[in-house]
């Protein structure tokens, strides 16, 4: 379990938030490329002095904007699309909608493959340029549904066609998955798909997955995804399958930034515990995360939980030092950015309270609960529904205790939200549809997918 952050709380009376007039102190330390923005925060840049402190350090990277919408790198997409028997009628007719739409959207010298399974695998369109896109749009339109559900095939066979252009540098990569059913047709354990996903995001593959309905495997789609650093949707209606696939595509054709590698050190006194959220490594006081994309206009992060040696006020001391190399989408030029960031202690704790950075905790407050959701679905699973309901209880509690102290509204919202979905979960356990949205939640919230590409809608 991971480290609770109420000890990270000085321990005093809410009412002294009255007396706080301290302007926060800038919890910021940035440094910038043409393509990304690098910066350390804290959930607390003054901490109390003479006391071993946690906190929570935020590494940040920020994608800029392409300078033109026509300079962005060339994308190799292709589509996997599940033609089984379970999509007739309206599913298949709103999946061949969208990603007529998503052909539209590509430019001419895009490239473009169309794989479709059931039983077995069809590449209806192997890689491709784009082009006026008619040919394509044509193929689209004979996709009839039949069969069952070789999913793994399918993404193995949508990956091969990828890897026609993979030497090429000046492409970004991605795979979309979309699936209304469960695997019955070749590998089909969760396992098995994190596994595949692993390799492909080593290859600098992205898959993105997209669940339609109420049918499909979950733990499978949000596997795949998060293991090769894609986006997950779940959809409960194929209507919005269109809005889905604009999303998705609105990230792809905005990379800035490829085979992005984040390395954090830590001084001595400042001991690594545990990411939050992301999955990353810490080998002694070095810690390090991967990202294979990165977007223009939009930010991606990790949180790490560190614990700091009492150290005398008025001192200051440095936390942290990141640095990020990653390729350049447009000039595949190598680049590296740095960054440092400090901390100060103080003996009077309105500072600490002052200083607070409470987009920092909310952050945390998000991925904390992320990850509650996660294990609430396997104790539910397991027949502990009780326990997985206190589990998330007692995150409430940790939260509303830090909006109190903090006077932080959103963390306030989000403790007040989860005490719900805890009285839910207690009364009437987690429903298949509630299974599935707290699996693409958490997925979402841990990979900071942009607002407004996640579209899972009750019905």
């Amino acid at each position: 379990m991971k480290p609770n952050l109420l000890s990270f709380l000085p321990v005093f009376a809410a009412a002294l938030l009255g007396a706080v007039s301290l302007a926060p102190l800038s919890a910021c330390a940035k440094s910038t490329s043409e393509a990304v923005r690098l910066r350390i925060e804290l959930d607390r840049p003054v901490l109390s002095a003479d006391r071993t402190e946690r906190a929570v350090i935020k590494i940040a990277l920020d994608g800029l904007r392409l300078p033109r919408p026509e300079a962005r790198p060339p994308v190799n997409l292709t589509l996997v699309i599940d033609r089984s028997g379970s999509m007739n009628g309206e599913k298949i007719q709103h999946a061949k909608a969208a990603a007529i739409e998503a052909v539209r959207r590509l430019g001419p010298d895009d490239v473009f493959a169309l794989v479709t399974f059931d039983h077995e695998v069809e590449t209806l369109v192997p890689a491709t340029r784009v082009g006026d896109g008619r040919t394509i749009e044509a193929r689209i339109r004979s996709i009839v549904a039949r069969g069952n559900t070789a999913i793994y095939a399918g993404v193995t066979q949508g990956a091969a066609e990828l890897r026609k252009q993979l030497e090429d540098r000046r492409y970004t990569h991605r795979l979309v998955l979309l699936s209304d059913g469960l695997a019955n047709n070749g590998p089909s354990s969760p396992d098995d798909f994190a596994r595949l996903g692993t390799s492909l995001g080593r290859e600098h593959i992205s898959v993105s997955t997209v669940g339609v309905g109420l049918d499909y495997n979950e733990d499978l789609m949000t596997r795949l995804a998060r293991r090769s650093d894609g986006n997950t949707y779940f959809v409960s209606s194929s209507r919005d399958l269109p809005a889905i696939f604009n999303a998705e595509l609105g990230d792809v054709l905005n990379v800035v930034a490829r085979r992005v590698v984040v390395t954090v050190e830590f001084p001595v006194g400042v001991r690594p515990l545990a990411f939050v959220g992301r999955e990353g490594a810490i080998r002694g006081q070095r810690a390090e995360f991967e990202l294979n994309q990165l977007y223009g206009g939009q930010e991606k992060f990790a949180l790490v939980e560190v614990e700091v040696a009492a150290t005398h006020a008025g001192e200051e001391r440095e936390v942290a030092s990141a640095t990020v190399v990653f390729e350049d989408a447009l000039t595949q030029r190598a680049v590296n950015v740095t960054a440092r960031s400090a901390a100060r202690f103080t003996a009077v704790e309105r500072e600490v309270i002052a200083s607070a950075n409470r987009q920092v905790q909310t952050d945390y407050a998000v991925n904390v609960t992320a990850e509650a959701k996660d294990q609430a679905v396997g104790l539910v699973d397991s027949n502990r529904r009780d326990e997985a309901a206190r589990q998330l209880r007692a995150r409430t509690v940790e939260l509303e205790k830090m909006a109190t102290v903090y006077a932080n509204p959103a963390v306030a919202e989000l403790s007040a939200s989860n005490q719900k979905e805890a009285d839910r979960l207690e009364r009437d356990g987690l429903s298949n549809e509630g299974r599935k949205a707290y699996r693409a939640d958490a997925a979402q919230a841990k990979s900071q997918q942009a607002a407004g590409s996640s579209t899972y809608v009750r019905p």
